[in-house]
């Protein structure tokens, strides 16, 4: 049950880096004008998917440490990362499903999302590597 959370988190971030590959596709037609293909549908799919898996391995790496270890917060920089990404999360996703739901041209909207998406993916790339000290220090 331990090792739930690190695989969880791994696959998450797999989909995050194939969503920004897909995101990079269409900021190189709209801002570099570079002729690509935007496969719209499979970029919001897989990024709500990433962002899913995210913010619930970010609940079960709570609720994991709180039942094996009676306490949270005792990860260092792991948790305090993880609740960095949370607010980052929020609105990539939240700006997400806006452009999804309302479809238009817009500039600052899409580079907003892609910022803090990207952002998001670099932290939870990072989390891979705090995450292994914290299974070296309390599960090895």
């Amino acid at each position: 049950m331990l090792w739930f959370h690190p695989a969880l988190q791994v696959i998450a971030t797999m989909f995050g880096i194939y969503a920004g590959y897909l995101g990079m596709e269409r900021f190189l037609s709209q801002h570099l004008h570079k002729r690509t293909q935007f496969l719209w549908n499979r970029h919001v799919f897989v990024g709500r998917f990433a962002i899913l898996l995210w913010m619930a391995g970010m609940a079960g790496g709570l609720t994991i440490a709180r039942w094996k270890w009676d306490v949270n917060f005792v990860t260092g920089i792991h948790y305090k990362n993880a609740f960095n990404m949370l607010p980052l999360m929020i609105v990539g996703a939240a700006s997400g499903i806006y452009m999804d739901k309302r479809k238009a041209k817009r500039t600052i909207l899409p580079l907003l999302h892609g910022v803090c998406n990207l952002l998001v993916l670099g932290m939870a790339i990072y989390q891979i590597k705090t995450g292994w000290q914290v299974i070296k220090d309390f599960v090895l």
